[in-house]
């Protein structure tokens, strides 16, 4: 692994360590066994280094939680998956607290980072499409464009809600259950809710 490798490497676990504002390059240099000059040489500055970081260490965490959510088997029902699949997204929380946090911290200078902006909106992009085929169900290739902008919309803005909500007090986050308690509340003929009583037809169900 040449200098650059270990610069990024490096980079990526001071991110998870100690966050994006508090990561200085002699952080980054003690982490990847580089020196101070690799980093003006190979990246320019400690910001572009942070921020290929950043790009990369969102895509591996994102991968991850994806596959853990793919593992959801929270019954046929559509509801039944987003409750299990977010369930398993708030668990999975506790052990990257220090990357959420840096993640919040880069959306706040946005503005000045215009290639992390297209990179997240690419895995945004990419992040509606995979969370609309773990509750649906389906094939990622088999999500239509409607259900990447409306179920798959749904999931990634609910998402973030979560995060931020599990570092500001992660007593209090709401887990699956309680956000798709919420959903059968505003939505009586969702399956499972009280709304819907035995006996009850449904319109649109048999």
């Amino acid at each position: 692994m040449g200098h650059k490798e270990q610069l990024l490497e490096g980079a990526k676990q001071c991110l998870y360590t100690k966050g994006y504002a508090r990561t200085t390059s002699r952080d980054i240099v003690a982490a990847s066994g580089a020196n101070l000059a690799s980093i003006g040489y190979h990246y320019g500055s400690k910001e572009v280094l942070l921020t290929t970081a950043m790009i990369a260490v969102v895509g591996e965490w994102s991968d991850r939680v994806l596959a853990v959510l793919s593992a959801a088997d929270g019954g046929s029902a559509p509801v039944d998956r987003f409750e299990e699949t977010m369930n398993r997204l708030v668990r999975s929380l506790g052990d990257v607290r220090t990357m959420v946090a840096a993640n919040f911290e880069v959306l706040a200078q946005l503005d000045r980072m215009p290639e992390l902006r297209d990179q997240l909106a690419g895995a945004h992009r990419l992040a509606r499409r995979g969370l609309a085929s773990v509750v649906l169900g389906v094939p990622v290739e088999q999500v239509t464009d409607e259900q990447e902008d409306t179920v798959g919309s749904l999931m990634l803005t609910l998402v973030p809600g979560v995060m931020a909500q599990s570092l500001v007090s992660p007593g209090e986050t709401p887990d699956g259950t309680r956000l798709a308690a919420a959903i059968r509340a505003l939505l009586p003929q969702a399956p499972g809710s009280a709304g819907e009583a035995e006996g009850d037809t449904v319109p649109g169900r048999a």
